[in-house]
């Protein structure tokens, strides 16, 4: 079976890579695809068995990729936000894996598209993911190390999360700054997507974390932060769209 990975954060792309492997190594990969535009562009040319499909791209929903080409096989739709599950399984979606991604999890769904038989319908799709979680938890604190003592950083006091210099922190409303064990991509997925929002691929910031923001240049969207004058907070340019709607939700 040859599939394609849609999925534009290179760890997650690697560990879905890594867990297929695994679970069945007949499985070829033979394209991992890190955005719509991409996605499209390759899905007009190409026809894999499956597809294995994050949602939230950096240049925006992978729905949109389904309205502008309808592939004929199975997807696989992966994501940190689980507000979308009936969008996914009005296209092609098999099943709705939430990440962190466990290995049994995708070993079933693999299997589902196994059994599949053409032309299923919403309804059946519907009864086959009957057994997927309804509900994410979420980290609701972040254990620190403060020399040689342990501090519970509740995450109601975090306001950001950010990478600098081969490290990662996070930032709280009493500004203080503590180290991270997590690479960024990881603690997205850790993070209620309601009040957090990754803004490029150094920032992760709360809904209420900036006191301003304000129209760059390029398109761009600037925030000014307490604490952080300094820095230049950008949302990036092909996240805009989505963090404006993220604002407004």
């Amino acid at each position: 079976m040859n599939i394609i990975i849609i999925e534009d954060e290179t760890r997650a792309a690697n560990r879905i890579k890594r867990l297929i492997s695994e679970i069945d190594p007949t499985i070829n990969v033979v394209q991992t695809i890190e955005s719509v535009a991409l996605a499209i562009a390759y899905l007009k040319q190409n026809q894999p068995d499956l597809i294995i499909s994050d949602i939230q791209l950096a240049d925006g929903l992978s729905f949109e990729i389904y309205k502008n080409v309808t592939p004929k096989c199975p997807i696989i739709f992966t994501t940190a936000y689980d507000q979308y599950a009936i969008q996914a399984f009005e296209t092609n979606g098999i099943d709705y894996l939430l990440k962190p991604i466990e290995s049994e999890r995708l070993a079933k769904a693999l299997d589902k598209v196994q059994n599949l038989k053409p032309q299923i319908d919403l309804e059946k799709l519907l009864q086959l993911s009957i057994n997927r979680p309804t509900e994410k938890k979420y980290k609701s604190r972040f254990m620190i190390k403060v020399g040689d003592k342990i501090k519970a950083i509740p995450i109601e006091e975090v306001r950001l999360f950010y990478s600098m210099e081969k490290g990662t922190y996070l930032n709280t409303i009493n500004n203080r700054n503590y180290v991270l064990e997590y690479p960024l991509e990881q603690i997205l997925e850790m993070l209620n997507p309601q009040n957090y929002f990754k803004i490029s691929r150094k920032y992760i910031v709360h809904f209420d974390a900036a006191k301003e923001i304000i129209a760059h240049s390029n398109s761009r969207l600037k925030l000014k932060i307490e604490g952080f004058e300094t820095e230049s907070i950008i949302v990036a340019r092909e996240k805009v769209g989505a963090f404006k709607a993220w604002l407004d939700q």
